[in-house]
């Protein structure tokens, strides 16, 4: 009965991905963790990735401009409520839109976002979508309609 339970578990951890969740010790100099919260889940911002929330906060100092976040961490349900695909990299905790006014922003956080080393972009009409998932294609920009 022992080693059922242990096999069952071991399968059930296999299927699960870790993420480099945030430790109560980062430092950000631009953002609360509470900025990245789904709204269904207060305080669920920690489960943001710590390594991209530091590209982010980096990326937020090149620019010089504010980074209004529209979107963070998001719960499987949220995800589904606001059209997120299945495995998206905000329920990973791996990825943030960004909202923009103007031409100039866009340029500015872009610029900023790919010379930290963000490789996954994505722009909207009033957003732009970055994140850091090494499980998807690297080094590319895409447009929403």
């Amino acid at each position: 009965m022992f080693l059922k339970f242990v096999g069952n578990l071991f399968t059930k951890l296999r299927v699960l991905k870790f993420t480099n969740y945030t430790t109560s010790n980062l430092d950000l100099k631009y953002f609360k963790l509470s900025e990245f919260d789904c709204p269904c889940e207060k305080g669920s911002g920690k489960k943001m990735n710590k390594k991209f929330l530091e590209k982010l906060d980096y990326a937020r100092h090149n620019a010089g401009i504010p980074f209004k976040i529209t979107s963070g961490y998001r719960c499987e349900e949220h995800n589904l409520k606001v059209g997120g695909r299945v495995g998206s990299s905000h329920i990973k905790g791996l990825a943030v839109d960004i909202a923009y006014y103007g031409s100039r922003e866009r340029y500015v956080i872009l610029n900023a976002l790919i010379n930290v080393g963000i490789k996954r972009i994505g722009i909207g009409k009033s957003f732009i979508h970055c994140d850091i998932d090494n499980l998807k294609d690297q080094d590319v920009i895409w447009l929403y309609n």
